[in-house]
């Protein structure tokens, strides 16, 4: 089990690390890259189309801006992508990166998470990869458990 982590710019790796620690809170094994849709087109379409033949289960692909990244890796693999809008510097709030992941054609879909929600994204691609692991699941159990903990002990700490 091993799931990709790409970036448009090592800009991004602020925001794309909620996604690395979702993955290391469950110990699923990584790559972190930065494959650019716009400066490196054909390192792009080699990768997603390698993925799966390199032992990938799915990729999440962060991107500010145009945000293409997502969707052009997408359309290049049978994996599952999910986008992660990046709100750069050069974005307009981030939603320009959100419609952009978003707005994907019929046929190439794209999982898209909010803007700067890399860690979602990287529990959501958990619950992808547990629906066929049971130990997985105990431990995806475990974690909605600890979170209700955490709203009842909110609670605790009101009164």
């Amino acid at each position: 089990m091993k799931v990709a982590i790409i970036m448009g710019s090592s800009s991004d790796l602020k925001v794309m690390q909620g996604a690395i620690d979702a993955l290391n809170e469950f110990d699923i094994p990584h790559m972190v890259k930065v494959i650019s849709a716009h400066r490196t087109p054909e390192a792009m379409i080699e990768f997603a189309q390698k993925a799966l033949d390199n032992g990938f289960q799915g990729i999440i692909a962060g991107a500010g801006g145009a945000a293409h990244l997502p969707g052009m890796v997408a359309s290049a693999t049978t994996l599952p992508v999910i986008g992660v809008p990046v709100k750069s510097s050069n974005s307009l709030d981030g939603w320009d990166s959100l419609l952009s992941i978003a707005q994907m054609s019929k046929g190439v879909p794209v999982a898209t998470m909010a803007v700067n929600g890399a860690y979602n994204g990287g529990l959501f691609m958990v619950k992808i990869l547990a629906t066929g692991n049971s130990q997985l699941q105990e431990k995806l159990k475990n974690y909605k458990d600890s979170l209700k903990e955490k709203v009842d002990q909110m609670n605790k700490d009101l009164i």
